[in-house]
């Protein structure tokens, strides 16, 4: 590999696209499909789990979950996930991709099914075992971030690297509104089988017994899809760029892309299997800080400053529903009637703003290139939260709060279309193959920490210093990620290991060995 590449990833850069490319979007995006709806799911049945195990006796409005109670079932995942991306993005980086991906969807596809189960029927059994399923789910989901954009990134050409790794992601958008559409399906067959009154004509049976059964349906329908892939994901080769550079075996590398891209290869062993000195240092190594350094702290600041924004805005959300009467007041309805509506609310939000943000990023990417684009969405969203904060009276007022709506909306757009995509394609493209997966594993560790912030730092925050103040924070927070977004280098149409610097590592080793 000293003066030119190898064949097999000459080969794979310069290949036309073909169905397998496809094949492996929708294996590796079902992962992110899983995640999405978990994720979404935990934020419409909430409010279900509180009218079910939180009720009192004699109470004017129906039960809701306990602060405390509520960010634990919000955020243990979090946690989980946070851990997972780091353990499986090392673990993918010393085992290879393949051998750790079936292990993510198995644990997925598991705590997924039993996220449904409970020990006992008291609250705190119930929550007790939701938060504990709930962190090992979070833990399998954590090692499909880097994995999949890993191995996305691999077995990509460079033409349409950015549209391929996107679209992975964008499988959440997808999640989002399966996990919408789950609910309002349950809730709908729910609600005409056993008719209740709503909760301030008749407290005691506004909430049917049955409805218990809802909200474990909706969770473990999560395991499905996932489960569907699993075959396919084992039946996934390991992917040609850790074969032939981290794994030293060039045929075996040509011989697995024979098998599923329509390219012939020929292996060129000789020019992989000497170790040469130089260019295997590790991630704490003086040269990784020199070549790198500056990248790693890049991408994750940006995915950790970008994720603050959007978990706190995902939190706003049911409040501003009920704001503009978009959901009518708890006490109104019956609890399955309230599970609908706030799953009707989240799907058109999803439908509107979310989903087409995902898929213009794919459609983008390559021609306009990552830099610009999570520079263009940082740009926007600080300028909508600013827009939100500063007359933020003015859109309080009954008339205006259809405006409310199309901002808040728009800010949603922009991070799809703009650093919640691009925060996770670059890392899976600027580090050398042998610390690829560590690098973006340790970048999606510092989002995650971020949704944490979001989640806690900002719930605390609202009821603190108010919404306004918060949402100027957010406003600078997404600033301060248009500034982070100079240190993340661009990648289009260049070739993965042109971009880490790694044939510069290979000839300049061999040029040492060169006697002069």
């Amino acid at each position: 590999m000293a003066k030119e590449q190898l064949q097999v990833l000459n080969a794979l850069d310069a290949a036309k696209t073909q169905w397998y490319h496809f094949t492996a979007i929708i294996i590796a995006g079902m992962g992110f499909f899983t995640d999405a709806y978990d994720l979404f799911c935990i934020s419409l049945v909430t409010k279900l789990l509180g009218r079910l195990y939180y009720t009192e006796p004699g109470s004017a409005n129906p039960g809701t979950l306990p602060s405390n109670v509520a960010a634990a079932v919000n955020g243990v995942a979090f946690c989980g996930t946070l851990s997972g991306q780091i353990f499986f993005g090392w673990l993918g980086d010393k085992m290879g991709r393949k051998r750790v991906y079936g292990m993510t969807l198995m644990l997925m596809v598991l705590c997924s099914v039993a996220s449904g189960l409970s020990f006992g029927k008291e609250a705190k059994g119930v929550m007790a075992t939701l938060c504990f399923f709930r962190f090992w789910l979070g833990f399998g989901i954590g090692g499909d971030y880097p994995l999949s954009a890993t191995i996305m990134s691999e077995y990509a050409n460079k033409k349409t690297r950015g549209a391929f790794i996107a679209a992975v992601f964008a499988m959440q958008g997808f999640g989002i509104l399966a996990g919408g559409m789950v609910a309002i399906i349950i809730s709908s067959a729910f609600k005409s089988r056993y008719p209740a009154p709503a909760y301030e004509v008749n407290p005691g049976l506004s909430t049917i017994p049955q409805a218990d059964y809802v909200w474990r349906l909706i969770l473990m329908f999560g395991a499905l899809p996932a489960a569907l892939t699993y075959y396919w994901r084992m039946k996934m080769p390991e992917t040609a760029r850790y074969t032939a550079l981290v794994a030293k075996n060039a045929k075996q590398a040509a011989a697995d892309m024979s098998k599923v891209l329509q390219v012939d290869l020929e292996a060129e062993p000789e020019k992989v299997q000497p170790k040469v000195q130089g260019n295997d240092f590790g991630l704490f190594s003086k040269q990784f800080l020199r070549r790198h350094g500056l990248h790693l702290l890049g991408t994750t600041s940006t995915w950790f400053l970008l994720d603050i924004a959007f978990y706190s805005q995902n939190l706003f959300q049911k409040d501003i529903f009920t704001a503009i009467g978009w959901i009518p007041k708890a006490k109104t309805m019956n609890a399955i009637e309230e599970l609908y509506r706030i799953g009707r609310a989240q799907t058109l939000i999803a439908l509107c703003s979310t989903v087409p943000g995902y898929w213009f990023t794919v459609a983008f990417i390559d021609r306009i290139g990552r830099f610009a684009i999570q520079m263009m969405g940082f740009f926007f969203m600080t300028v909508f939260m600013f827009a939100l904060a500063i007359p933020y009276h003015h859109w309080t007022l009954p008339d205006n709060r259809i405006g409310f709506v199309i901002i808040y909306s728009l800010t949603f757009f922009f991070a799809n279309f703009g650093p919640n995509a691009t925060t996770f394609v670059v890392p899976a493209e600027i580090f050398p193959a042998r610390l690829r997966s560590t690098c973006h594993g340790i970048s999606a560790a510092a989002g995650k920490a971020g949704a944490m912030v979001g989640a806690f730092g900002f719930l605390y925050a609202a009821d603190g210093i108010g919404v306004r103040k918060t949402l100027i924070i957010l406003g600078v927070i997404n600033f301060l990620g248009m500034v982070f977004t100079f240190l993340v280098p661009e990648s289009k149409g260049r070739s993965l290991e042109e971009i880490s610097g790694e044939n510069e590592e290979e000839n300049a080793a061999e040029l040492r060995k060169v006697p002069v």
